[in-house]
C-alpha cells in the first residue's frame, strides 16, 4: 500500500491490467452483487431531483422498484446504495443489445441530468472506503471481470489508467498526477 495524503491506495490499483470488456461480460456488475451501487449523499440528492426525467429511460421493473423503494436505500452495512429490482438487478440498470447499462447515464447523455452514474460504477473495480480520517482506494478482484484482465493484460493497461477520468472526477487532476508519479516510483523498484 502506499499514501498520497489521506489516501491509502493498495498496489494492485499499479499492478493489475484491466480493461472493461462488455461485449464478453456483459455488463454483469450491474447485475449481479449482494447489493446495489454504493451511492454518495449528494448523488441520492441529484437522482431525487432529476428522478422523473431519468425515469423515461429506465425499464418497468426498475421504475417500480424506486417508486416503491426510493431512489437509495440503505444495504445490509447500512451503505447508501441504489435499490434493486427484486433482489437482483439494479433498478436504474437498462439493457440495450443484450449489453446491461446504466439509465442514469443514458440520461446523462441526453441531457436530462447532471449526473453521468453513480461514482462507484464509474470508478469500479477500485472500491473506495472511509477508514477513520483515511479514504481506502482499493481493486476489488471479482470473476466476472475475468474477460477484462484478459484485454487488460492484452494492452497493458494498469487500472489506475483505465479509470483516469473518473479517478479524477472523484479526487481531482493533483491526485491523479500524483499516482502517476507512484506507479514511476513502483516500477522503478520493480
Amino acid at each position: 500500500m502506499i499514501q498520497i495524503d489521506d489516501k491509502i491506495i493498495g498496489t494492485a490499483i499499479f499492478e493489475e491490467l484491466f480493461i472493461c470488456d462488455l461485449h464478453h461480460c456483459l455488463g454483469a456488475c450491474c447485475v449481479q452483487g449482494i447489493s446495489g451501487a454504493p451511492l454518495e449523499l449528494d448523488e441520492a440528492l441529484v437522482l431525487e431531483d432529476d428522478l422523473e426525467k431519468i425515469l423515461p429511460f429506465l425499464k418497468p421493473e426498475g421504475i417500480k422498484t424506486i417508486r416503491e423503494q426510493g431512489v437509495a436505500v440503505n444495504d445490509f452495512e447500512g451503505e447508501l446504495t441504489t435499490p434493486l429490482i427484486e433482489g437482483k438487478e439494479c433498478a436504474f440498470c437498462i439493457e440495450e443489445k443484450g449489453i446491461s447499462q446504466c439509465g442514469i447515464e443514458r440520461a446523462f447523455d441526453q441531457g436530462k441530468t447532471l449526473l453521468r452514474k453513480p461514482v462507484s460504477c464509474h470508478l469500479y473495480p477500485i472500491r473506495v472506503k472511509t477508514i477513520g480520517e483515511y479514504t481506502a482506494l482499493n481493486y476489488d478482484h471479482w470473476d466476472i471481470c475475468n474477460f477484462a484482465r484478459v484485454l487488460g493484460r492484452k494492452e497493458g493497461v494498469p487500472v489506475y489508467q483505465f479509470l483516469k477520468e473518473p479517478i479524477i472526477r472523484r479526487f481531482g487532476e493533483d491526485f491523479y498526477v500524483q499516482l502517476e508519479e507512484a506507479a514511476r516510483l513502483i516500477k522503478a523498484e520493480n
